[in-house]
């Protein structure tokens, strides 16, 4: 983690002149511009700019940032480099950043889009559609089947698996087999939320290809209102992009 603060710019020079890694170049420049009178949700979104690797190890603790080559998971790359600016940002605001995604300015969709450039700001978009809104969905299955079960007359219970099988048309069990099949990874018993991540974008192109487009805007709305009634609790809630089923379906064509 980071280490005490220095003066602003302290040090700054000599290190910028030296061979970093891409990392540690874009830690580095977020930090100084933070010192020198930056505001730290503006250097933080700089430094989410001109980051190049895609995922990291530290410790015990994957950084999965690009999923599948195509899905960005900005906040979790905020989460590492807020990790290096401890001491110079606000634990207020960075908590609730990251535990409630209120963002502590007033940064309009395209000023976010600029900061990110198109590139990462597109693969953004695809996170959350295809990641965010594609749990929402599965969420908002789980509970249409409960409700199903509560109101049948002996309570007869489905298995976890059915919401597989609605949503995808095989059971959990077929579908880790295909994406074994698809990716070389396999999916055991105990599933760590990086390559859980990673299963559900690959659900998601799964079920764009396989549901008519009738299907797919219809199972869209359902996921985009369960992920608005998740998300009313926290008003001024900021995801650096409007979602609606018009934007998807000029994004994935459904």
């Amino acid at each position: 983690m980071a280490s005490s603060p220095q003066a602003p710019g302290a040090g700054y020079e000599e290190a910028a002149e030296e061979t970093l890694p891409a990392a540690e170049e874009a830690i580095l420049r977020m930090r100084h511009a933070i010192l020198t009178g930056t505001h730290w949700f503006e250097a933080l979104l700089e430094a989410v700019g001109r980051w190049r690797v895609p995922e990291e190890h530290i410790g015990d603790r994957e950084y999965r940032y690009l999923i599948g080559g195509e899905a960005f998971d900005w906040l979790l790359l905020a989460e590492r480099l807020l990790g290096e600016a401890l001491d110079i940002v606000p634990a207020r605001e960075l908590n609730a950043l990251l535990f409630e995604g209120r963002w502590p300015l007033e940064i309009e969709d395209e000023a976010f889009a600029r900061h990110l450039g198109a590139a990462k700001h597109s693969a953004h978009l695809n996170y959350l559609y295809g990641v965010l809104v594609e749990e929402a969905l599965q969420l908002a299955i789980e509970e249409d089947i409960h409700k199903e079960n509560r109101n049948r007359p002996w309570g007869q219970d489905r298995d976890d698996e059915t919401m597989f099988e609605r949503v995808y048309g095989k059971p959990l069990a077929e579908l880790k087999a295909d994406y074994f099949e698809a990716t070389g990874t396999m999916l055991r018993d105990r599933v760590g939320y990086p390559e859980w991540k990673a299963f559900t974008y690959w659900l998601f192109k799964q079920r764009l290809k396989r549901q008519d487009k009738a299907r797919v805007a219809s199972d869209t709305r359902k996921g985009l209102a369960q992920l608005t009634r998740m998300e009313l609790a926290i008003s001024d809630r900021r995801r650096g992009a409007s979602l609606d089923e018009a934007d998807f379906a000029r994004r994935f064509g459904g």
